[in-house]
């Protein structure tokens, strides 16, 4: 799924009146590594169960309507789109903890990546 695609079906929603904000993130495949050593191509694995139950608290969190997760798995090179993510909801506060959130634990307990 793209990240249009992603926002249209949030839009679609009959509750939509109840949003204040939807919070795009775009994760690409940069060239470094965090320590500064170059990579040319990333190989990624994601844990779809656990994906589901981070979805699944986060969309149960006051004023979040809905989160929706793309993420890549196998071979991507460096530019490719790696993740998306969607979150809707009421406010800011409410919106920006709930990305953070889903993107950090998304992070730690569902994608696995060996970069070359």
């Amino acid at each position: 799924m793209e990240l249009a695609e992603m926002i249209k079906q949030v839009k679609s929603r009959p509750d939509l009146d109840k949003a204040g904000m939807i919070l795009c993130h775009n994760g690409v495949v940069r060239g470094t590594t965090r320590g500064g050593a170059p990579i040319s191509e990333l190989t990624v694995r994601a844990d779809r169960e656990r994906l589901a139950a981070i979805i699944a608290e986060i969309k149960s969190r006051p004023g979040i309507l809905d989160v929706l997760v793309e993420i890549r798995e196998g071979l991507l090179h460096v530019g490719d789109d790696l993740m998306y993510i969607v979150v809707a909801g009421d406010i800011r506060e409410n919106v920006f903890a709930a990305m953070m959130d889903t993107l950090n634990r998304i992070k730690a307990e569902v994608t696995k990546k060996e970069e070359r």
